[in-house]
């Protein structure tokens, strides 16, 4: 018996339709543009933005995000109706102005702010695209400030468009601001008291989300921090007669409560001092800033 290893399969030939063929083995350099750190913020953001939208989603996931930002729309839409049908009769100001707008939609921007950053965070926890995400140009700290971006921009549409569609449609039927400077004043005001809730709540809403692995808990650890925070301050300052600026601890209600300062009312609780408000919303959101913070720098993360 002979030896010899039996014969090779015959190779396939450019003749049998098998044309690909191996040239080189290795790695190469990557030669293409590199747009950097902050095109990648930018990438990022807009990605989680579309996410928590439901773009390019089947349509369930459009389903809450679409009803949440209706509903907030609906009170200024009607507003602006009303100042349509008796604007020269009965001053729509009295009964909806910018500061008590959130008033009317303060459900809905509790919903959104407990479904957008465990959107945003969570999930790429969960299915690793936290790895991939920092095997890029991005840094841990980088990574959250455009999680955090996307965050508040997508609260923004909440918290900034309505009050904004309320005086455009003021504006046009002449009951809004009197002269271009008064208009320009409103104009900041709504701007920076949007921006001022859409980061306190979205710093507690990520605060949240950086604590669990699962969505819905998140999601229910911030409607109940909401629901439950003013309950107990009441009940310090009501109940047990305690000192008003118990009411400090209430979580929810101080955004908004800020909001009529900035615009110069007294609110709804005129006991408290303006500097007692911006004091305790600031610790809120940088508290909870840095809960986010210490607990991704703790986090494990396998590449």
């Amino acid at each position: 018996m002979s030896d010899l290893p039996p014969p090779s399969p015959p190779q396939p030939t450019a003749s049998d339709g098998a044309t690909a063929q191996i040239v080189d083995r290795g790695f190469q350099r990557y030669e293409g543009p590199r747009a950097g750190v902050g095109q990648a913020i930018r990438a990022v953001t807009w990605q989680s933005i579309r996410s928590t939208l439901g773009l390019g989603r089947p349509a369930r996931h459009k389903i809450f995000p679409v009803l949440a930002v209706a509903i907030a729309y609906v009170p200024a839409i009607a507003f602006v109706g009303l100042a349509v049908l008796v604007g020269d009769i009965l001053d729509p100001n009295e009964i909806a102005d910018y500061a008590g707008y959130y008033g009317f939609i303060t459900a809905a921007i509790l919903l959104f702010a407990g479904l957008v950053a465990p959107e945003v965070l969570v999930g790429d926890r969960r299915n690793g695209m936290l790895a991939m995400y920092l095997s890029t140009p991005l840094q841990r700290s980088t990574y959250l400030l455009a999680k955090a971006l996307a965050v508040v921009a997508t609260l923004a549409l909440v918290t900034l468009g309505p009050p904004l569609l309320l005086l455009v449609g003021y504006t046009f039927e002449n009951v809004g601001p009197d002269g271009p400077g008064e208009w320009v004043t409103v104009l900041v005001r709504i701007v920076v008291a949007a921006m001022a809730v859409s980061a306190s709540l979205s710093a507690v809403s990520m605060a949240a989300a950086s604590l669990t692995d699962r969505r819905a808990f998140a999601s229910i650890g911030v409607v109940l921090l909401a629901l439950a925070s003013p309950a107990v301050a009441g009940a310090l300052v009501d109940g047990a007669d305690l000192s008003p600026y118990w009411r400090l601890i209430d979580v929810f209600s101080m955004p908004f409560e800020l909001v009529y300062r900035i615009f110069g009312e007294p609110g709804n609780f005129p006991e408290l001092s303006t500097l007692s408000i911006l004091a305790v919303n600031l610790a809120w959101t940088l508290g909870s800033i840095a809960i986010v913070v210490w607990r991704y720098s703790r986090l494990v993360v396998a590449r």
